[in-house]
């Protein structure tokens, strides 16, 4: 792949192999972030946790397959961007990948944010905003040397995650091995709290967003070797491991902690940790979550800045600004500061509304992909003999229609809110294009 237009700029290199690039997805999907909303899908689902994560993860697996497909097909940065735009037409993948950004701009925000709120309860002492503005300059530095120093730093983070798993697994069989007969179906059955499937389904909805790691696994596919073999098995492997890891902590936690009542329900998880193996697993918990959180920050924001850079690339965005490349560091160094300087405003903001942003962006990506499959292989390529009947128009729409009925249990808020950005996406559309009576660019790939 070569940049058009200036010989000066760097290009991104190919050096992620399938480890790394499941990694990426692992660390940045955060395996601990099962605990996040613990207490909260507790709650919801009347102790029913492990089950709505199966259900989430039945649903994911439909769209990873999507993102998988459509990465063997363009094998380039940019994401659902790409995708869309490739397959639907420049203008709808730009409104793809603007609802795209209003999802990952936040992401590592949400990270940061977290990590303060944590550090500052381990250490009063140090306010949160110090410690937001700190981590977010050692992300930045991460991220502008080069991406094999962020391969190297997943490795890092999941191997704490992994040592932390063990350990917690290890403490709450020897703690379940004292109390006599334990119910091991009561994370499935729940406690009657919640009757019907209802509730595990509103839970399953927001427990949706804890699998966009196998997204942002196909915005380095300009990185990976081999990426049309290599983005897409990576999709599946992080998505289908993930969810199970998921599955087996939530169902854990709730034998050992047999409860949908907590004392804070935002931090019910300490309560879980306590009752496993006190005060220490429940520091060890901090400590390892906090590292999850920072690995997670590392990544979304790699993955971000590469959007914007294949958005800066073709035009739709300042050239100047998105569209280049570090000749030292083989990185889109300005993408980068840019989602450093937004990220600032976790030092304002709350948890619950970038909560609530998030999941409109992802819910737009996962939608759009799923008919990219349909469109590029059922119509443009018409791939409709035997068997392809399923893998390109079956299996994709129930990928669309899964996303499509988590959109139902959006808030009026969140819909609101995601319609804007939209708007103003349309807006700047309108802007470039002159009224659509100039093309929308495109991306220039030369592979």
């Amino acid at each position: 792949m070569s940049l058009s237009g200036n010989d000066t700029e760097g290009a991104l290199k190919r050096v992620l192999g399938l480890p790394s690039l499941v990694l990426f997805g692992l660390v940045y999907m955060v395996p601990l972030t099962v605990f996040t909303t613990y207490g909260i899908v507790t709650e919801t689902t009347g102790g029913r946790l492990p089950l709505a994560y199966v259900v989430t993860l039945v649903a994911m697996v439909f769209t990873a397959r999507s993102y998988a497909r459509m990465a063997t097909a363009f094998p380039v940065a940019g994401s659902a961007y790409t995708y869309t735009q490739r397959t639907f037409g420049a203008p709808t993948g730009f409104l793809a990948g603007w609802a795209l950004l209003l999802d990952y701009l936040f992401l590592p925000m949400i990270n940061y944010l977290v990590i303060g709120i944590y550090l500052e309860a381990a250490v009063p002492a140090l306010p949160a905003w110090v410690i937001i503005v700190v981590t977010i300059a050692i992300v930045t530095v991460l991220n502008i040397v080069g991406i094999v120093s962020v391969a190297r730093a997943n490795a890092l983070i999941i191997a704490i995650q992994a040592i932390f798993i063990v350990v917690f697994a290890v403490l709450v069989v020897a703690s379940l091995s004292g109390r006599g007969t334990v119910d091991l179906a009561a994370p499935f059955t729940g406690d009657g709290s919640a009757g019907g499937l209802g509730p595990v389904f509103a839970g399953a909805a927001i427990l949706c967003l804890s699998f966009l790691g196998f997204d942002a696994v196909s915005t380095l596919s300009e990185e990976a070797k081999d990426a049309r073999h290599s983005v897409p098995r990576a999709i599946m492997i992080a998505t289908v491991a993930s969810g199970l890891i998921f599955i087996l902590l939530s169902y854990l936690g709730q034998l050992v902690f047999p409860s949908n009542e907590f004392a804070d329900v935002d931090s019910g998880s300490l309560e879980v940790m306590v009752a496993a193996g006190g005060d220490f697993l429940a520091t060890f918990f901090t400590a390892a979550y906090v590292a999850g959180a920072l690995g997670s920050a590392i990544t979304s924001q790699a993955s971000v800045a590469r959007i914007l850079y294949a958005m800066g690339r073709d035009g739709i965005l300042p050239r100047a600004l998105f569209g280049h490349v570090s000749p030292r560091f083989a990185t889109p160094v300005y993408a980068i500061l840019v989602v450093s300087a937004v990220s600032l405003l976790a030092v304002v903001i709350d948890l619950a509304t970038l909560a609530s942003l998030i999941s409109f962006g992802a819910l737009v990506a996962f939608s759009v992909v799923n008919l990219s499959v349909i469109k590029h292989y059922f119509v443009d390529l018409r791939e409709r003999a035997g068997g392809q009947v399923i893998g390109n128009l079956i299996l994709p729409f129930i990928g669309f229609a899964l996303t499509l009925w988590l959109w139902t249990s959006l808030s009026v808020m969140t819909l609101v809110t995601g319609l804007i950005w939209l708007a103003v996406g349309f807006a700047w559309l309108l802007g470039v294009t002159r009224l659509f009576r100039r093309p929308t660019p495109t991306l220039d790939l030369k592979e």
